[in-house]
Parts: structure tokens; C-alpha cells; sequence
């Protein structure tokens, strides 16, 4: 009877041995195929697209954006997915409002096109080029709504979705406006400094002083002799009206005007009149012979632009035979944009420079601004007077001109941050950490790579100044979304 009962509890003990160890080899290899179930449930999103969700990684077919591994939380010994990054960020309470009570999961409302989400399916589909519909949660749609414009929506963007998108933002401050009209002018000469030389008498020409285009000469410098049968007669005039005046007369000077003092002056006076220089003259009288051929002086200082004569040639009253052009100073006729013409003022200050000679900097003035614009390139046309030291300014030349415009103080932002859609300007304000809401604004003068805000920005406020053109994309997509969520599911087409 001992022996039995010493058998039965032998069998006992190894039996529970047995057990235990059966239970401890069953709990290891369930949690090993618990993480191997895990691994297997590993899923991705995109950054920017949190509802888009994939069971490998790669790139967002919405951006092309680099898949990351979405976190997992288990709860109560429930292993729940789909709490991503993105939702983290924007807190438990809006995440507990995505989720049905006791299941752990969010609930779908319904699927979207990936590519445009005013189409939509309330089952699982792919699109006509065989991507996958983005499921729409509970809950997104209302985060959307929140926009300040028709067709926008506000962005929520976590950490690491900034970081990958690149978004940068820099604050709205207040500073003195200096704006700067740009643009590139042609140098012509200045038409108040160009003589023309004519003749005004017939005659031949005996000899040039002058004889090639683009010679330099100066004010009473010789540039022609010239043989002319008025000339000569003039001179005979003027010698006889000088031999009648030198001879002594009994009439009383003091009561009477004698008339060869008369004819003396006309006489003088005629030569004169027919460009006979001064020193002629005075060597006429001196001598007391007429000159075959009388010596034409330049009446200005300049560079030959035209020449019209030869040696030899017959000449006659009011031919050209000289044009000379002081190019001392010189204009330049520039085109200004439409827009920018009522900050150009007569008399304004202008820097001229050379795109080939960066060193040379020349300070003029705004002469004229001509009253009508350019039909076919809507600018309108402006004169500036430069001095020309050495000449270095040539006709012909380009040149830029720099209006420096001081506009007072406002409210400046990168220009870079602003968003034009054609219809409005619009920009990115970050109103929170990771909240960026869509204003529209109202902007003034535009310069140097910033722009003022005139209204919709206050001043301190953050604004994307780099990829706000994702934001504005991510921005139209959740507007979309609200939209379609706004219209009731029963509508939901097939999307085909």
C-alpha cells in the first residue's frame, strides 16, 4: 500500500512537471509568432499625406515623398495601428475622437481619389492608373474646415513632416521701404549739342581742314577754305568803304555823322553775316587786299557725325556741309514698366552703370518723361542727362539706370512667401507649432526680394517662406476632403 501511494505521487509531480513545462514552451513560442505578426503588420505613411497609408515602403504617389514607418501603440494587451506621427501631434483628445468606443481603430468614412478628392468611393478601389484610394477618417474633415478661404484649408504638420518637406518661415517686421526702378537704357546724343555747318554763299571749295567723319574739332578751329565770288566782292566793299572813311573831312563830326562811317559798318557788317571770321577781317584791313579764298571756322566743339563735302566741290546757300556733335554729355532714352511709372519723377536722381565696366558709376538726373506709352510693350519712355568725362559713353551703347525710390516704412515679408493665384496673394501663417492657416493679403510695393503687406499679416507673425507651394497643394487636398465629407457619403460615386 506505501509503494502504491509513493507510485501515485511520483506520477503526480512528473505530470505537473510536464505541464509547467508544456505552458512555458507554448507562452515563449506564442510570443515569438506575436512578433513575427507584428514585423508582418509593420505599415507605412507619407509625411505629408497621413491618410495615406501602404504595407511596404517607397514614395507617396500624391507627392512622391518617402514613405515612413507608422508608430503602434498597444493598450490592454491590444495591438492597435494607425496612430501616426501626424495624429500624435495633434493630441489624445482628437485621437480618442477618431476612434470607435472599443475597437481601437479608426473609423473610415470613405475613400478618396489619390489624385482628386472631389472623387470618391465608399468601398475600397484603385484609379484608372491602378493606384489605391486614400481612406478618409472620422475627424479630418473637421480639422479641414477650419480655412480662411473659400477652396483652403488649414495644414497640421508634425515634426518630422516639416523636417522632410523643408518648410521654412521667417516674421513679419517692420522697416523703411526702398525701392529701387531697374532699367536699361540706350545712349544717343544730346540734340541740344549738335551743330550743323552750312554754307551761305556759293562758291567752291578750296581746301579741307576737316576731311574725314569722326574727327574731333574744336570751337574756331579751321575746317574749310572756301572760294566764293560774294566773298570776294564783299571784301572789295568793305576796302573802299574803309579808304572813304579814312579820308580827312572838313564836315563838323560833332553836329554831323559822316557817311562813310555808314558805309564802313554795313560793309563790315555784311562780311560778318556770311561767317567771315574776325581775324580775316582784321588781316583784311591790316593789308588792305581782298582774299581769294576765305578760312570757315567750327562753331562748336565736337566729333564730325556727318560729312557731306570734298575738295573741289561746288557749294551752295544752305547746304549741309558739316554736322558736329558734343558728346560732353549725353542722354539715355530708357523704357519704364507700366507699373512702375508713377514712381518716376522729373528731376529724380539716377545711377548709371555698364554691364561690361561694373568699376564705372555715373550720378545723372530724370530729364523728361514723354507723355505718351508704348502701345506694343506698355512702358513708357524716359530721358536722363549724364555727364560724359572722356567720352566714355558712346551712342549706341547700352547702359543700366538705377532709380533709388525711398517709399516710407511698412510691413515687409520675404517675397518668396507670397503665393500669387492670379485671382488673389496669398501666404502661409504658422499660428502654432506645426498649424500653418492660409491668409489672404493685400500687398504694396515689391523690391529687393521682399514685399509689403498692406493687410492680412500682422506684424511679429511667422510666415512659410519655403515650401508653402506644398502646403498649398496638402492645403487645397484637405479642402477637398471636407467638401466631399460636407456633401453626404450617399452620393459618393464610383469614381470610373
Amino acid at each position: 500500500m506505501k509503494c502504491r501511494s509513493h507510485w501515485i505521487l511520483v506520477v503526480f509531480v512528473i505530470a505537473a512537471l510536464a505541464i509547467a513545462l508544456g505552458g512555458g514552451c507554448s507562452g515563449k513560442g506564442g510570443g515569438a509568432g506575436d512578433k513575427a505578426a507584428q514585423e508582418q503588420k509593420q505599415k507605412y505613411h507619407c509625411p505629408m499625406h497621413p491618410s495615406y497609408v501602404s504595407d511596404r515602403p517607397g514614395d507617396c504617389p500624391i507627392c512622391n515623398m518617402k514613405l515612413v514607418p507608422m508608430e503602434s501603440q498597444v493598450t490592454e494587451g491590444v495591438e492597435t495601428e494607425g496612430r501616426t506621427t501626424h495624429e500624435a501631434a495633434r493630441g489624445e483628445e482628437g485621437h480618442a475622437e477618431r476612434e470607435t468606443p472599443g475597437s481601437g481603430e479608426r473609423k473610415v468614412l470613405f475613400y478618396r481619389h489619390p489624385m482628386n478628392p472631389d472623387v470618391t468611393s465608399p468601398v475600397p478601389m484603385k484609379d484608372e492608373m491602378g493606384m489605391d484610394y486614400v481612406a478618409v477618417y472620422a475627424g479630418e474633415a473637421e480639422e479641414a474646415s477650419a480655412g480662411g478661404i473659400e477652396g483652403y484649408a488649414t495644414v497640421t504638420l508634425s515634426d518630422d513632416a516639416m523636417r522632410l518637406a523643408g518648410v521654412q518661415t521667417a516674421p513679419a517686421v517692420r522697416e523703411p521701404i526702398a525701392r529701387t526702378v531697374r532699367t536699361v537704357g540706350l545712349v544717343v546724343a544730346d540734340e541740344t549739342r549738335v551743330r550743323h555747318v552750312h554754307t551761305k554763299v556759293s562758291g567752291w571749295v578750296e581746301k579741307l581742314f576737316v576731311n574725314f567723319t569722326g574727327q574731333a574739332v574744336r570751337e574756331g578751329q579751321p575746317v574749310l577754305s572756301v572760294y566764293s565770288q560774294e566773298l570776294l566782292s564783299s571784301q572789295e566793299e568793305y576796302l573802299r568803304a574803309l579808304e572813304a572813311a579814312s579820308r580827312p573831312s572838313r564836315i563838323d563830326t560833332t553836329v554831323f555823322r559822316f557817311p562813310g562811317d555808314d558805309l564802313l559798318e554795313a560793309a563790315r557788317r555784311r562780311l560778318e553775316l556770311f561767317d567771315v571770321p574776325q581775324g580775316f577781317i582784321e588781316e583784311l584791313e591790316r593789308s588792305g587786299k581782298p582774299q581769294k579764298g576765305v578760312t570757315l571756322l567750327a562753331p562748336a566743339s565736337g566729333f564730325v557725325t556727318a560729312k557731306d563735302i570734298f575738295e573741289g566741290q561746288e557749294i551752295e546757300p544752305g547746304m549741309e556741309l558739316y554736322t558736329i556733335t558734343d558728346l560732353s554729355d549725353v542722354w539715355i532714352e530708357a523704357q519704364v514698366y507700366e507699373y512702375e511709372a508713377p514712381f518716376v519723377r522729373v528731376g529724380q536722381e539716377a545711377l548709371l552703370s555698364l554691364p561690361y565696366g561694373p568699376s564705372l558709376r555715373l550720378v545723372g538726373r530724370v530729364s523728361y518723361i514723354y507723355p505718351y506709352l508704348d502701345m506694343e510693350s506698355r512702358t513708357l519712355r524716359a530721358r536722363f542727362e549724364f555727364p560724359n568725362p572722356d567720352e566714355i559713353l558712346k551712342p549706341g551703347m547700352y547702359a543700366d539706370v538705377d532709380l533709388e525710390i525711398d517709399a516710407g516704412e511698412g510691413l515687409l515679408i520675404p517675397d518668396s512667401g507670397v503665393m500669387d493665384t492670379g485671382l488673389r496673394q496669398m501666404v502661409f501663417v504658422e499660428k502654432s507649432k506645426g498649424v500653418f492657416e492660409p491668409r489672404e493679403v493685400k500687398l504694396g510695393v515689391r523690391s529687393g526680394g521682399r514685399a509689403q503687406i498692406l493687410s492680412g499679416v500682422s506684424e511679429g507673425e511667422q510666415v512659410v517662406v519655403r515650401a508653402n507651394f506644398l502646403l498649398d497643394s496638402e492645403s487645397r487636398l484637405r479642402a477637398g476632403i471636407s467638401k466631399a465629407t460636407g456633401g453626404g457619403h450617399e452620393q459618393h460615386g464610383s469614381g470610373q
